[in-house]
Order: structure tokens, then C-alpha cells, then sequence
């Protein structure tokens, strides 16, 4: 699979092996996705850079001025899913990491491995696309900031490459009084990938009697995750309910392009689904923007 295996003790070490073998090097951090492509050769490699140890890129706080979330790359989906400042602030990225697969592969399996494997239905990522999430990103030439929705390339995948640049930090906003809700379906409760997913976070104008901000993120509904911009527009317009909800799930689930699939179910099918789900959810994250209003 391999020649050589390197743990570095440092953002920085882990950057210079990654220089020298010019391309020929892949980090892993969990690895439940790279040793699976390792051995069935889909991956190719001279070597590969652990970098599960480095404390640095694992955690989960608050920066209570900038009203920010942030999170290290090599938070597991069970720290995700336990922390409690995340049960607090935005509990549909909780609730999200708990589907991910069984409780092994929450143990070992990163946040930062679920996004730059760049599945349009990453359970983690979903919710941290709606969410606004910005990635830090490092590489040789410095460091950059970008939109997580951005790193998704439209033909699939991401443009985060990891034989040479590092994920480093995962961070967002949380608007005052957002409410937000995570839906998902699969073929049975746990251990499997979804059929459909999606992410709505919605923030209420301060009378209560409408929208100011939507966002909706499906997957895998297309090659990428997307936000579906018709059904949005729609939860900005008159006053929120269930009429309103309904046609914004409508419009949202003729925006969603699945294929046909001997595992996820015919298209027809999953669009039909995606149009409950998706209702279900909106209406879900309005009740929790109520609950968080009448709560201040």
C-alpha cells in the first residue's frame, strides 16, 4: 500500500514531509475512508503522514464575542456528537455525527476526513454547509480561509488537496435567535449511508412574523451537496407556516437532480422523499428559532 509512515509532532513537520515527497505522500487522520482506498488500490501512495496525535488540530470551543464556533479538524464524530457547547448552540451537528456509521467508526472517524473526502452526503458536512462554515486551510505558500460549499468541486469531490495541504480549523456563526434542524432517511436506522439528507437553519425577524435568513443543504442529491435557492427565496417571503413551509419543501425537492440507484432507490422515489424530509425539517428548525426566542 505503502513504504513509509511518518507521525509528526506538529502542523509544520507534517508540511515538510508532505513537500518532500512532492504529491507522493497522503495525511491520514482516522482513516476510515483512506485504508479502505488503500487497499483497494484507489489510492496511491509512497507514504503516509498520521497526523491523529497532533493535540492542536482536536478541539471544540467558543469565542463568545465573535459569536463563533470553532472546531479542530480531528474532533471525532463522537466529540461532536457528546460535546455539550454543541448540544447548546447549534444541537442539528450533534445529531448528525451520531448516524455516522457505528460507534467505532464515530471513535475514530474526523470531521475533517468526512469533508475532504467530499461525499455529497457527508452527515458532518451537511450541516456545517448550512451552518455557513468556513474551512482554514494550509499549504506551502501560507494559509487561507474558504467557504466549505466552495471547496466542493462540481464534477464531485473537493479541491482540498491532501498530499499537500492540511485542514486546520472548521468555523461558523451562529445569527441570534437561529433555529436548525438536521432530517436524514436510510435503509434502516443505524449503520448505513443515507438515502437523503439535509441541514435548514433559519433566522426569525425580531417580531416573529417572518424570515430574515434561510439556509436548506440536501444531499446526495447531485455530485455535491447543494442549497436549494428557489426554496429559500421562498421561506423569505409573507409570514412562516405551514403553507409556506410546504411550498418551500416543493421547490427545494424539484431543485434536487438524484440519480437512479440500486442502493438509494429509484429517483422518482427520492425526490418524493426529499420533499417530506425537507418539510419536516423546516418546520423543525422554525419551532426551534421559537423556542431559543422565548428562552432570551
Amino acid at each position: 500500500m505503502y513504504s513509509e509512515y511518518y507521525r509528526p509532532g506538529s502542523v509544520e513537520e507534517a508540511q515538510s514531509i508532505l513537500a518532500k515527497y512532492k504529491g507522493k505522500a497522503r495525511i491520514i487522520a482516522g482513516g476510515t475512508d483512506l485504508i479502505l482506498q488503500l487497499k483497494a488500490k484507489t489510492v496511491l501512495c509512497d507514504a503516509v503522514v498520521d497526523i491523529s496525535s497532533l493535540k492542536e488540530l482536536r478541539y471544540i470551543t467558543e469565542d463568545e464575542n465573535e459569536r463563533q464556533i470553532r472546531i479542530g479538524p480531528l474532533s471525532t464524530h463522537t466529540d461532536l456528537a457528546e460535546s455539550s457547547l454543541l448540544k447548546q448552540k447549534c444541537p442539528l451537528l450533534c445529531e448528525a455525527a451520531s448516524s455516522v456509521g457505528s460507534l467505532q467508526i464515530r471513535n475514530v472517524g474526523t470531521v475533517g476526513g468526512n469533508i475532504i473526502n467530499g461525499q455529497p452526503a457527508a452527515d458532518t458536512a451537511v450541516p456545517l454547509i448550512a451552518l455557513n462554515a468556513a474551512c482554514r486551510i494550509v499549504n506551502s505558500k501560507g494559509n487561507h480561509t474558504q467557504q466549505l460549499l466552495e471547496l466542493y468541486r462540481p464534477e464531485g469531490g473537493t479541491t482540498l488537496d491532501p498530499t499537500s495541504e492540511l485542514l486546520t480549523g472548521i468555523s461558523f456563526s451562529l445569527p441570534a435567535g437561529a433555529g436548525s434542524a438536521f432530517g436524514r432517511a436510510a435503509r434502516r436506522k443505524a449503520l448505513a449511508l443515507p438515502v437523503f439528507n439535509t441541514a435548514v437553519v433559519l433566522v426569525p425577524a425580531a417580531d416573529r412574523n417572518s424570515i430574515t435568513e434561510a439556509r436548506i443543504v440536501m444531499g446526495p442529491v447531485a455530485r455535491t451537496p447543494i442549497r436549494p435557492g428557489e426554496a429559500e427565496k421562498q421561506l423569505l417571503t409573507g409570514a412562516p407556516g405551514e403553507e409556506m413551509f410546504r411550498k418551500a419543501a416543493v421547490l427545494a425537492a424539484a431543485e434536487a437532480n438524484p440519480r437512479d440507484s440500486h442502493f438509494r432507490g429509484a429517483a422518482a422515489y427520492r425526490k418524493q422523499l426529499a420533499e417530506v424530509i425537507i418539510y419536516r425539517t423546516i418546520k423543525k428548525a422554525w419551532e426551534s428559532s421559537m423556542e431559543k426566542v422565548e428562552n432570551q
